[in-house]
Parts: structure tokens; C-alpha cells; sequence
């Protein structure tokens, strides 16, 4: 029995087809991504390194603790000891750049997912086709509709790491309690108000756990978008794994953890409320006593 549903022969031709109607939207986006990618990358290589590493301390510091300010140092030390900064920035460029567009896109799908029944039987199978399918797979559409280079990576990047942010912000709005919406309602909320004033701010954390994982799955997909050019730690990574050179791979994967970790603590604490670190409440005790030593030694004396 010869049995066969040419299923690649159909996408082979909407793909042809999406390529002949629709190349100038394939163009406007390749400018938008790439103005996106390319000033933030510059911006980064831009500045000096010490500026970073003292902003991401400091960063850490106050939002996380002391030993994480002394851990998010000593790491990015030793990035610049291995000579992987130009890198480091493209990959942080790269996932900025990416994350930003999965939540413009990824949140108010998820706040239309949370409105509508419809919306979420529609939205909710191409969300399991997403995240479902072999990452590799993104890498081919994304080369054909944009080429190689930075862009096609950004654009598979955002695809594979927007389903969270669509299903946490979904998830977070319904499970709002009946009673807080009608009681925003019985205070006289519009729809708008109900949803900025109520649901959102009480749904912050579970969108906010969405906001971390498409980090995190930006980032463990920029590496895969080496192969087609997207470049930073990853290219390192690629190039150790074709000359089969340990030391080289290790490098570029050391560089993805050290990136991964500073980014997904620093976004845990967003939305939360501070940590009061000892040492900042100390620095902070000891800036008070000198002001006040300097007030009374303005005073003149009788």
C-alpha cells in the first residue's frame, strides 16, 4: 500500500509563496530586528568594560546581596580574563533584543488569551506547536525569510522563547479572584481600568516568572542561532565543537552560564520588593553620621 500525505511539499510551497507576496514585510522586519540588535550591540561594545561590570554589581547589590554583587564581580573578571567580552555583548545584545520583542508580542496575547475563550482555543495549540518543536527547526524558515546573520537568529529567538510570557500572563489574569473583580467592578472600573488597575498588578508574578523564562530561553537559543550566523558566545561555542577543541568550548559555555545566571537572578527581583542587603544599610548609616558630622561642623559656635 503506497501511502503518502505530502505534508513537506505543501509548506515547501506556502513558504515559495510567503517569499514571492510577502518579501516587503520580510524587509520591514529585518530593518526593525536589525536596528534593534545592531544600536544595542553597538551600545554595549560602546562602552567601557568597567562601566558594565560596575552597573551589574551595583545591580546586584541592591537587589539581590552582597555575595551575588561579589559573585556577579569575580564572574565577569573572568570573562574578560578569557578574552570573550566582544562576545558576551553580542549574546546580551542578542537576548535584550529578542526578550523585548517576545513581550510586546507575547503579553498582550496572553491578556487577549485571559479575555477570550476563543482567543485561547486558537492561541493555545500553536503555543504547544512552538514549544514543541526541535529548536534546530527555526533556524531554516528564519534563514530563508531573512537570510543569514544576526537577525535571523533574533527572529527564531523570539519565536521559540514568546510562548511563556503568553501563557504566564494568561495564567496569572485568570487566576485573579472573582471577588477582587467584582469588587473593582462594584467601585465603578471600566473593562481598561479593571485590567490596569486590578488584574495586572495582581498577576505581576506569574508574568513576571513568564518575563525570566523568555530570558532564559532567549538565551539558550542565541547559542543554537550561531549556526546561522548570529555570532557572540555561541559562535565560540560552535567553532570549539567543529575543531573539536575542549578548552575553546568550555570557554564559550562558561561565558552562556555566567550570563544566564546574572540575568536570571537580576530579573527574579524585578517586581519585588528590595532586599535590604548589611552592607548596604551600613554604607547607608555611614553616609547619615557623615552628613551630620558636616551639618555640625557648619554650625558656628557661640
Amino acid at each position: 500500500m503506497d501511502f503518502r500525505i505530502p505534508l513537506g511539499d505543501w509548506i515547501e510551497a506556502a513558504v515559495d509563496w510567503l517569499l514571492i507576496h510577502l518579501q516587503p514585510f520580510f524587509d520591514f522586519v529585518t530593518r526593525v530586528v536589525g536596528w534593534l540588535v545592531n544600536n544595542l550591540e553597538t551600545g554595549l561594545l560602546a562602552l567601557p568594560p568597567w562601566a558594565i561590570v560596575g552597573v551589574v554589581v551595583l545591580l546586584g547589590l541592591w537587589r539581590v546581596g552582597w555575595r551575588f554583587g561579589a559573585f556577579a564581580l569575580v564572574s565577569l573578571a573572568l570573562v574578560m580574563g578569557m578574552d570573550l567580552w566582544p562576545e558576551t555583548m553580542s549574546t546580551f545584545a542578542l537576548v535584550v533584543a529578542s526578550g523585548i520583542v517576545a513581550l510586546l508580542i507575547g503579553l498582550p496575547l496572553g491578556v487577549l488569551s485571559a479575555k477570550s475563550d476563543l482567543a485561547w482555543a486558537i492561541i493555545r495549540p500553536i503555543l504547544d506547536l512552538m514549544q514543541t518543536m526541535p529548536p534546530f527547526v527555526y533556524l531554516i524558515p528564519a534563514a530563508m525569510f531573512f537570510g543569514l546573520g544576526k537577525v535571523p537568529g533574533a527572529i527564531a529567538t523570539i519565536i521559540f522563547a514568546m510562548p511563556p510570557a503568553v501563557r504566564l500572563t494568561n495564567l496569572g489574569i485568570r487566576q485573579v479572584g472573582r471577588e477582587m473583580v467584582e469588587a473593582g467592578l462594584a467601585f465603578g472600573c471600566t473593562r481598561r481600568q479593571l485590567l490596569f488597575k486590578v488584574q495586572l498588578p495582581i498577576a505581576l508574578p506569574s508574568i513576571m516568572a513568564g518575563v525570566n523564562q523568555v530570558n532564559m530561553l532567549a538565551l539558550s537559543m542565541v547559542v543554537i542561532a550561531s549556526m546561522i550566523g548570529a555570532g557572540g558566545l555561541g559562535d565560540t561555542v560552535l567553532r570549539g565543537i567543529q575543531r573539536l577543541d575542549v578548552g575553546l568550548g568550555f570557554e564559550g559555555g562558561l561565558g552562556v552560564v555566567i550570563l544566564a545566571i546574572l540575568l536570571d537572578r537580576i530579573s527574579q527581583t524585578i517586581g519585588q520588593r528590595r532586599q535590604s542587603s548589611g552592607v548596604i544599610e551600613r554604607l547607608r548609616s555611614a553616609l547619615h553620621w557623615l552628613l551630620g558630622r558636616g551639618r555640625q561642623a557648619q554650625v558656628p559656635a557661640n
